[in-house]
């Protein structure tokens, strides 16, 4: 079985050190027969979520593209950037969104239910964007998916990339690329349960 891997930053920075972190972790996930997919959060231009608007409006198609991604995928690889001691108002908004019932009536919330998934980060603070890690986990968590205990925050993440793009000390390397390898298996054992 091929797991797929639906990969996705909070931030939408062109040089963002979480999605460098990202592209570490989805690389350990790689070498273990994984099929990882990218995407930019901000190419999906979505209002704020508000119920008003999709009353009025009902579910932007930017969003249905969204869930058809979150459907087609066994798991879940986060970056989630500190902003003041939180996740990304990106992040929780597109999360929101695809979280709201399908095209096809179903809840959006059976689009997480029992998918697997991780959460990495990375600061130029020492403490590595420990907050967001665990703000974005019990986010995922509440709306079902199932979290590995596996997981990394970098600290001082402005000085810890080589000029290759991996981490500069090569235990620290190996520890994210851990999460992706990790996220694989669970996924396997899951899925086949």
């Amino acid at each position: 079985m091929t797991v797929k891997i639906l990969a996705f930053c909070g931030s939408s920075r062109s040089a963002s050190l979480n999605r460098k972190l990202l592209e570490i972790a989805a690389s350990g996930a790689t070498a273990d027969g994984a099929e990882v997919t990218f995407i930019a959060l901000a190419d999906y231009r979505l209002p704020i979520y508000d119920a008003d608007i999709e009353l009025e409006h009902g579910v932007p198609e930017q969003v249905r593209a969204l869930q058809e991604l979150f459907a087609t995928h066994d798991a879940l690889l986060v970056a989630s950037p500190e902003h003041n001691g939180g996740y990304t108002a990106l992040l929780k908004n597109v999360l929101d969104w695809v979280s709201r019932p399908t095209a096809a009536g179903k809840p959006g919330l059976t689009l997480f239910a029992g998918k697997v998934a991780a959460v990495v980060s990375a600061s130029p603070g020492p403490m590595g964007g420990v907050r967001a890690t665990l703000g974005m986990r019990g986010v995922l968590e509440k709306l079902g998916a199932i979290l590995i205990p596996q997981g990394f925050s970098l600290g001082s993440a402005h000085q810890a990339f080589a000029e290759h793009g991996g981490l500069a000390d090569e235990n620290t390397d190996a520890e994210v690329r851990r999460v992706g390898f990790s996220l694989v298996r669970v996924t396997k054992q899951l899925v086949t349960i």
